[in-house]
């Protein structure tokens, strides 16, 4: 019998996850001025299989960081001049972050793009990890890389909506903790949106 492929699942999951996201999108009081400019980003939500099943590639951000210092996050940043899409804009970020080689990575697809309280337009880019390479976190940028089982995040039961002040307003934001990691905020809405995305495409 042929083994089924673990990531059959996430990639179908993908026609099912066809809403763009926002930090704001849990606080529909929230008037964002229709003339912003919002800067372009890539980050690659990168994948591998494990003995237990598909395992997520996360980093712990440096608390040095203008932005998001110190938060859970998928390795990546905001597009350079150089780079011909934001696929390519992850590519090379995961690679700089993490020492992700280019050529172990197989872009899956893309998942709806989610706009951050930084003014970023980000576009979460699916991938399949084919070999087990040594991460190494980038100095300055990266405090740790850590890897969470798909499961986990993909179960929306184990979502919080949390709240915070910020900026004199109460925001509101998912949260989906995982052992010492307290993965929030743009993190965890969009690997909420992959998790709705499969339990739709398992209701299908």
């Amino acid at each position: 019998m042929t083994k089924a492929d673990p990531f059959a699942r996430v990639v179908a999951a993908l026609a099912h996850a066809d809403t763009a996201s926002s930090d704001f999108d849990l606080n529909p009081g929230v008037s964002l001025p229709p003339e912003r400019k919002l800067r372009p980003a890539g980050v690659l939500v990168a994948m591998h299989e494990a003995t237990d099943g598909l395992r997520v590639i996360l980093t712990k951000r440096s608390s040095g960081l203008k932005h998001h210092p110190g938060q859970i996050a998928f390795p990546g940043g905001k597009q350079d001049t150089g780079d011909k899409d934001l696929t390519e804009t992850a590519l090379r970020e995961a690679h700089e972050e993490i020492a992700l080689p280019r050529e172990n990575v197989e872009v899956l697809g893309l998942l709806p793009p989610h706009e951050t309280v930084t003014g970023f337009i980000v576009t979460p880019v699916l991938a399949r990890v084919h070999q087990p390479f040594q991460a190494i976190a980038e100095p300055g940028e990266v405090e740790e890389v850590f890897e969470v089982p798909l499961a986990h995040v993909a179960n929306p039961s184990l979502y919080h909506v949390q709240s915070r002040r910020w900026r004199g307003q109460e925001r509101r934001y998912y949260s989906v903790p995982y052992g010492p990691y307290y993965i929030w905020g743009a993190t965890a809405r969009m690997l909420r949106t992959l998790a709705d995305g499969m339990a739709k495409n398992d209701e299908a």
